[in-house]
């Protein structure tokens, strides 16, 4: 249940451009907090039903923002900056997070919760997160062998996945087959210049996350020159849902990662097989 006293701690209506603070703040016992929400909001589902939807990821209905008279508002990423310059320069207090690292996911859940005076509700939930990670860690630890993973999250053109993917897939005992790539926060710094490349890096599994609409492995598969990619020859391609993976809050660092996880050891018996 709430802290009482956290009801006296920080702003007390607001607005949350996109799921993961939603998310957290739900988690919290903190959703009373909430005036408004982005409309790709899925968790937790009954926030659909309770809260206006008032964004999308690149817009805002900035009138009826101003409606719900915010004293706070939350969002991501500089894909959000026209919006947050907007409500600023409307009056409205911004805070855009940053964060593109499973570390910085579970910062993100302790700096959320201080801000709504629930601290130490969410100093321990982060814990939590941190140990299932360190569990399914451990489980992967005792796999036979690492899968290469290739993990595509646009595919026309195609994007290579983001750091916090790549950071869960090592986790889940996979090994990302563009590292370097993964570094990069800005989604066009990780498209594929030559999609060919993905066939030389050889994936034993390829998992698709296309930001919203449904992965066709049928057409991952059919593309030239893919046919003797390992990951398509043994027909190891895999849709994670993109709410569970593409936001950098819980649900990532829960059933994202958990998917990936169950995913690498299914892999891991059959190729155990005869």
């Amino acid at each position: 249940m709430p802290d009482p006293q956290s009801r006296l701690c920080g702003p007390r209506r607001i607005v949350c451009l996109t799921e993961e603070p939603t998310e957290v703040l739900y988690a919290l016992g903190e959703q009373d907090r909430i005036v408004g929400i982005s409309g790709f909001t899925v968790r937790p589902p009954r926030a659909r039903r309770e809260k206006p939807k008032v964004s999308a990821f690149t817009s805002a209905k900035i009138d009826e923002i101003l409606k719900l008279e915010p004293d706070f508002v939350v969002g991501f990423s500089d894909i959000q900056a026209d919006i947050a310059a907007e409500l600023v320069r409307r009056g409205v207090e911004v805070w855009i997070s940053n964060h593109r690292s499973v570390a910085g996911i579970i910062d993100y859940v302790r700096r959320l919760g201080a801000l709504v005076g629930a601290g130490g509700r969410a100093d321990a939930w982060a814990d939590e997160l941190q140990r299932g990670l360190d569990d399914i860690a451990a489980e992967a630890a005792r796999l036979p062998r690492r899968p290469r993973v290739y993990f595509e999250e646009w595919d026309e053109p195609p994007i290579t996945g983001i750091r916090w993917v790549a950071e869960l897939v090592r986790i889940a005992g996979g090994d990302d087959v563009f590292p370097e790539l993964a570094a990069e926060s800005l989604a066009k710094q990780r498209i594929l210049a030559d999609p060919l490349e993905v066939a030389r890096r050889a994936p034993d599994i390829i998992l698709g996350s296309w930001c919203g609409k449904k992965f066709r492995p049928e057409k991952v598969a059919a593309r030239p020159g893919w046919d003797a990619i390992p990951a398509v020859r043994d027909g190891e391609l895999h849709e994670v849902k993109s709410p569970i993976i593409l936001q950098p809050g819980p649900a990532a660092l829960t059933d994202g990662v958990g998917e990936i996880a169950r995913i690498i050891r299914d892999w891991s018996q059959k190729a155990r097989l005869p």
